[in-house]
């Protein structure tokens, strides 16, 4: 007679799918322990040295308020939606259409992962939404931009911050 394991046949042929979980869960601990809550004025000063500021027509100001509307100034924010996709980083990164998760069939617009946008350095983060500014909508791409700072008087924003 011979004895049967108590795992289903089937569970055996997903060594690759276990092994991305794991990469994902990985790099997203990784993500998390690096994380940076930035300060509205270190924020307005390290987004002014990445030339945003009149990027676009858009003031420092505008990148700041969605900033804080987007991820309350988180590197490391992501917010995962129920089509699977996630918004990724300090301007919440859509990988809908911007970056890449484990769904290869992404068109990947800024040509990066979206664990690259979590980083508290900013590079690809800022590279990244400059393109999605270079879109016909601007920074209108992101809602929480259209529903807190479009048409707003933004100065408080950058108000007493040296940069």
């Amino acid at each position: 007679m011979e004895t049967r394991s108590w795992v289903p046949r089937r569970w055996l042929c997903l060594p690759g799918v276990m092994l991305l979980a794991c990469i994902s869960l990985f790099s997203c601990l990784l993500a998390s322990s690096e994380a940076k809550v930035y300060s509205r004025c270190e924020l307005a000063r390290a987004l002014q040295d990445f030339g945003l500021d009149g990027y676009r027509g858009y003031s420092l100001a505008d990148w700041i308020c969605l900033a804080y509307f987007a991820s309350g100034f988180n590197t490391a924010a992501v917010d995962h939606e129920a089509d699977g996709s996630t918004n990724n980083g300090i301007f919440q990164i859509s990988s809908r259409k911007w970056c890449r998760n484990l769904n290869p069939g992404t068109p990947n617009m800024c040509k990066m992962y979206c664990f690259d946008l979590l980083n508290p350095n900013l590079k690809d983060t800022v590279i990244c939404a400059m393109k999605i500014a270079q879109e016909p909508q601007g920074l209108g791409s992101w809602e929480a931009w259209r529903h807190h700072c479009q048409g707003k008087d933004l100065s408080d924003w950058v108000d007493g911050c040296d940069y």
